[in-house]
């Protein structure tokens, strides 16, 4: 990385494992092993819910929690190895079932060998054929039903925080779950999610400026946070002169949007994310960090400190 005011740690906030082949290829330990030592100063990363490893038995709301159990032996396996270690978890559970999910978190609380920090529960719904949503197709209102907030409370009663994940024009309902359960510590991945493809093709400039607008309606709630990146996704729609970019290229395409963010909620509410593997489709992973580098290059040397690494450290509550 180009060391515009001395970043000394990173921590990729925000990272999947799979020990088979899915859509975005095999990607486990030693995938994440190599990619984190291609980046000087990645120290620590989180791992968020992608349905790896699931039980296959037992009642159906207890099955995420297999993969808690799955990562938790990534985690050991990458403790004291002199490389990146795994540092938390992220699970998923459905938080629908209300104040019955208690006992779903519990488990994920035991399962995760002290590293279990939080639930991810998708409402991402396009809405049109040519967007995909995430493992079905949620219903439009899911974060402002009751059961819904009556399962986000269960994660405030232990301190576990909530990511939510949805596309640029559901980003009311996270403000409403914002204001709802003032309480709740929400992470929103991938800078809101602006689609760029199906029926926002073409329409770049007024997704963004629509995003804009978004953030500066969730800075108003100080319980949430955003995550920068998931920038290499396909479905977001960047257009690039090469077929795999380089950073500058990066920077100068996603630059604008990715500083309105850290102006809107500021650098100790963001937090720099790889979203890898997914964000492979696109983008090599030390270019994603080189451009996240050019971006932030004229922030002062505390902020992006909270950048790479001190609001994903507080966020997460790595020691």
């Amino acid at each position: 990385m180009t060391n515009h005011s001395a970043v000394e740690e990173i921590v990729d906030a925000h990272h999947h494992l799979w020990d088979y082949d899915s859509p975005y290829g095999r990607y486990d330990l030693p995938e994440l092993l190599a990619d984190t030592a291609g980046v000087d100063g990645v120290t620590e990363t989180v791992f968020i819910d992608c349905g790896s490893n699931y039980r296959t038995e037992g009642p159906e709301a207890l099955k995420p929690v297999g993969e808690t159990e799955w990562v938790a032996g990534r985690c050991d396996a990458s403790d004291g190895g002199g490389a990146a270690r795994i540092a938390a978890i992220v699970g998923h559970a459905n938080l629908m079932l209300g104040a019955a999910v208690g006992q779903v978190l519990d488990a994920h609380i035991d399962a995760g060998g002290g590293r279990f920090r939080g639930i991810r529960h998708s409402g991402a719904r396009s809405g049109t054929p040519e967007v995909v949503s995430n493992r079905g197709e949620p219903p439009a209102d899911l974060y402002r039903r009751d059961e819904f907030v009556a399962g986000a409370r269960q994660l405030c009663d232990r301190g576990l925080s909530f990511e939510a994940w949805q596309y640029h024009h559901q980003l009311g309902e996270v403000v409403a779950l914002a204001r709802e359960v003032p309480d709740l510590q929400i992470v929103v991945n991938h800078l809101g999610g602006p689609i760029g493809v199906g029926v926002w093709a073409g329409r770049w400039d007024e997704v963004h400026s629509d995003l804009r607008r978004s953030y500066v309606d969730l800075a108003a709630c100080p319980n949430v946070w955003m995550k920068l990146g998931g920038i290499g996704m396909s479905r977001f729609g960047a257009v690039y002169r090469s077929g795999r970019p380089g950073a500058e290229e990066v920077a100068e395409v996603w630059g604008d949007t990715i500083r309105a963010a850290i102006d809107a909620l500021g650098p100790d509410r963001c937090l720099f994310e790889s979203n890898y593997p997914v964000d492979g489709q696109t983008i090599d992973y030390a270019v994603l960090w080189q451009a996240f580098d050019l971006v932030s290059a004229d922030y002062s040397p505390s902020e992006r400190a909270d950048l790479f690494a001190g609001s994903a450290r507080r966020v997460y509550r790595l020691g």
